[in-house]
């Protein structure tokens, strides 16, 4: 079942990237406080994740600060080694905080894990953005299997007024 308006984000174990190292972390602790902004991308470096996706967040990120939102995370079905690598290479710094989920646990939990097998790329993560409020989902945009419009900080930035 997909996770919509008004659930709890399920608790699952994930890898924080940190600037130095990673660290293993609950969902319940990073995204369950404050107002969070998280995102969802198929695959750090691929095109659409890599040129638009992720920059948009990092390009707006004051701008979400300035609407409320605490904290910035960006999740994909990656290892940490891959996420950290991605995070230096598009200098997310303090701007958007990566999460890696190698295992789609996360992907699997939400309901929001996708088969690309055809594409040689196993299970992923679909598309999406959302807004938690204390671990509450208020806002959930899911992509189009290959889209990238209702999820961007722009379409994020409109949501919360």
């Amino acid at each position: 079942m997909t996770i919509a308006v008004g659930d709890s984000i399920p608790d699952v174990r994930l890898r924080l990237i940190g600037t130095l190292s990673s660290e293993q972390v609950s969902t319940a602790d990073v995204l369950g406080k404050g107002r969070v902004v998280l995102f969802g991308v198929p695959a750090a470096f691929s095109p659409t994740c890599s040129d638009v996706h992720l920059p948009g967040f990092i390009a707006h990120a004051e701008e979400l600060h300035a609407r409320g939102v605490d904290r910035i995370f960006c999740v994909s079905v990656n290892d940490h080694y891959v996420m950290a690598a991605w995070g230096r290479s598009q200098g997310t710094g303090d701007k958007v905080s990566l999460l890696a989920d190698g295992n789609g646990d996360l992907a699997r939990a939400l309901g929001l894990d996708i088969d690309l097998s055809a594409n040689g790329m196993g299970t992923r993560n679909r598309r999406y953005a959302a807004v938690l409020d204390d671990g509450v989902v208020t806002h959930l945009a899911l992509e189009d299997r290959t889209g990238l419009e209702v999820s961007t900080a722009e379409a994020v930035l409109s949501a919360l007024g």
